[in-house]
This record gives C-alpha cells, sequence and structure tokens, in this order.
C-alpha cells in the first residue's frame, strides 16, 4: 500500500486530512485526524502516599473526564520527558523528582495520527498550584487517590487505563505492603 495524496480538509486546533491510498490496482480514501505526539503520566506522590489525577472537561465526551497528566508536545523538537514535566507542572503542580517511560503507543491508529508517551512519575513536592494554563483553556481539578480508591475508582480514558494497568504489576504490589 501507498499513500498518493493527502488533502486537508481541515486546520485548526488540530488537522483533518483526507489519504488517497492506493493498493496495486485499487484506490480509496481515508481521513486521518492529525493531533500530534503527547506525552502523559501516572503520577504517584511518594510523601502523602497518594496518586494524583487531573479532571477537566473534554468537549469529545461532552463531560468532565478524570485521567493521569497529559499534554501534547509544543514542538517537534521538544523531547516527550520535558513535555511531560512541563504538562505536570502546569496541570498539578508539581515537579518530578523520577520519571521513568512505561511504553509509548498510537491510542487509535485506524484514523488518529498520534503517538503517546506514556510515564510514571514519582513526585514528593508542589512548586505551584497547578490548575492548567489559562491560555489553554484549561480547568484542572487536581484529585488525590490512595492506592486502593485508585483501583477502586472506574476509569474510562485510555492511556490511564493503561497506566494503572501496569502499575498494579509494577508498583502496586510494593505499596500496598506499607
Amino acid at each position: 500500500m501507498k499513500i498518493t495524496d493527502k488533502e486537508t480538509l481541515y486546520q485548526g486546533h488540530y488537522k483533518l486530512q483526507l489519504y488517497t491510498v492506493t493498493d496495486g490496482e485499487k484506490e480509496f480514501k481515508r481521513e486521518v485526524y492529525h493531533t500530534g505526539t503527547a506525552a502523559s503520566a501516572l503520577v504517584y506522590d511518594t510523601k502523602k502516599q497518594k496518586f494524583i489525577f487531573a479532571r477537566q472537561y473534554r468537549p469529545a465526551m461532552e463531560q468532565d473526564l478524570l485521567e493521569i497528566v497529559a499534554g501534547m508536545l509544543d514542538s517537534p523538537d521538544e523531547n516527550p520527558e520535558d513535555a511531560v514535566k512541563r504538562e505536570m507542572e502546569e496541570e498539578i503542580g508539581y515537579a518530578v523528582d523520577e520519571l521513568q517511560l512505561i511504553h509509548e503507543f498510537y491510542p487509535a491508529p485506524g484514523a488518529v495520527a498520534e503517538k503517546v508517551f506514556l510515564f510514571y512519575a514519582q513526585v514528593s513536592h508542589q512548586v505551584s498550584e497547578g490548575g492548567g494554563k489559562d491560555s489553554e483553556h484549561e480547568d484542572i481539578e487536581i484529585v488525590e487517590m490512595t492506592p486502593q480508591e485508585m483501583l477502586d475508582h472506574t476509569f474510562y480514558d485510555g492511556k490511564t487505563i493503561m497506566a494503572i494497568e501496569w502499575a498494579k504489576n509494577h508498583v502496586l504490589p510494593t505499596l500496598m505492603k506499607s
């Protein structure tokens, strides 16, 4: 298969393109939604012994969503580690003590050209109030949860679910013993 044409249908906060794809003698079209590259982190405060989440309104869901810290890389040359550290300070007000890459993945590769870097971050001190950036129209509520509260809560965001499933095998066995 080969992409033979890309037509931009819409360019706003995100971009929607129409791809023409050829497969031998066959040709077909697919819409591709470009959001960019994102960095996200499951955050654990080692002093409070709580996980820190962000609750914010998500227009695509038409409601508030509780999720891990996440945001887009500001430029193609920004690295995911710097982006997630920036997002953590903006959204929840924490500086990073330790950062570990869990995985990088494509959440919906059939129609969305987005790559997500997923991290686990340990923190111990808040350096600002957090709450998001007004210029990005963010109004974020910081939510703290014990490991058990996190396990008992039902999450709907894919990257958050993936991070928690990772934590069940790599972090929670140690945390739940103490």
